[in-house]
């Protein structure tokens, strides 16, 4: 019975390891126009097109880009690329920026 026990909870440890590993590793970069800017507490939201289409919400504050020294405020019509972790829900894409590569 003990022995169960262990090899329950080593299971479930591997499990939650594996899990937490897998999520860790979704940081993107993409590259697309901004059409929109939403101002925000710490920061703002650029709504992001990209050549495929693709529309990204993307949060940009200065504490996610590391200081104020990282720190751009984009213009509605700049061509940016932008690091972060993406994440969707069930009808748009978001990226928290954890570094802005590029403004054109």
């Amino acid at each position: 019975m003990k022995n169960l026990k262990r090899i329950s909870l080593l299971f479930v440890v591997l499990v939650l390891m594996i899990s937490c590993t897998s999520m860790k590793n979704n940081n993107s970069t993409i590259t697309g126009k901004v059409d929109a800017i939403e101002s925000g507490k710490d920061g703002y939201t650029a709504k992001i097109s990209t050549a495929a289409k693709e529309v990204y919400f993307a949060t940009i504050s200065i504490l996610n880009v590391g200081g104020p020294q990282n720190y751009k405020t984009l213009k509605i019509g700049d061509v940016v690329s932008v690091k972060g972790e993406v994440w969707k829900t069930e009808d748009e894409s978001h990226i928290k920026v954890t570094q802005i590569i590029s403004v054109e």
